[in-house]
């Protein structure tokens, strides 16, 4: 491969994993790390008809894709769905754990299993798929892993507080694993994103939104494509010095 080929396709010959890649942050994800080259399975629980969605907007990129239903927040699935990965590209260098849901309420009102789907769904989905894949990782002594998070992670948002404890739960995830398989040559980051305009802002009002923006210093909320940008640098091979951190592409909102 020529020079010019490795800076248009960084990651060509690369196998990743999305999970929750259906739509929203996930599908951008998905495309852009197609278009850098990469072969990419697409990960859904439900939204079938999104996730072939997904993966013809990867082809059309000119990269590889495979749509594969799996429920993370299962064990057996989990592993499933890196297994049917291995078998249809290979080793995966590249896991993104997107793959999550948010709640609403007063923790007063919140049930244990609303508790414990927000848990499972947020923090026990990312442990699964990453011991499924690291095995692969160690063999080859490299990856990238990058879970995402969530500025309430880091602040804590009320009304919200067993997403925000899951979130949270992610960071700390993060930097141990990144101390614990970087003599593998495994890098973990960890990105939290603010507002951004997805499924999970579809309860708020256009005044709520707007208001939002007028609160982030730069103006606007944030789309999928600021987080995909992020999200594919932290996968690149000259990304290798970082890990264990937590990046917040949020407009300034938190700082």
């Amino acid at each position: 491969m020529n020079h010019s080929s490795l800076q248009s396709k960084p990651l060509a010959g690369g196998h990743a994993i999305v999970t929750g890649a259906a739509r929203g942050i996930g599908r951008a994800i998905a495309i852009s790390l197609a278009e850098a080259g990469a072969s990419v399975v697409v990960n859904y629980k439900s939204s079938a008809a999104a996730a072939e969605e997904t993966v013809e907007a990867c082809l059309r990129s000119g990269g590889q894709a495979l749509a594969v239903q799996a429920d993370v927040s299962r064990p057996e699935q989990a592993a499933q769905l890196v297994e049917a990965a291995v078998r249809r590209f290979g080793t995966p260098q590249i896991l993104v754990n997107n793959a999550g849901i948010a709640r609403t309420g007063l923790l007063i009102d919140t049930s244990v299993e609303a508790w414990d789907e927000l848990i499972d769904a947020n923090l026990k989905a990312p442990f699964l798929c990453t011991r499924a894949v690291l095995p692969h990782m160690i063999r080859e002594q490299y990856g990238r892993i990058i879970n995402l998070s969530s500025i309430w992670g880091i602040t804590g948002g009320s009304c919200e507080v067993p997403y925000s404890a899951a979130k949270g739960g992610i960071i700390s995830f993060t930097k141990a694993l990144a101390k614990e398989v970087g003599p593998s040559g495994i890098t973990v980051n960890c990105v939290a994103p603010g507002a951004v305009m997805t499924d999970m802002l579809s309860n708020l009002s256009a005044e709520d939104i707007a208001r939002i923006a007028d609160e982030t210093p730069i103006g606007r909320i944030g789309t999928p494509d600021d987080i995909a940008h992020l999200v594919r640098f932290l996968t690149m091979p000259a990304s290798s010095f970082i890990t264990g951190q937590v990046i917040s592409p949020n407009g300034g909102l938190v700082t």
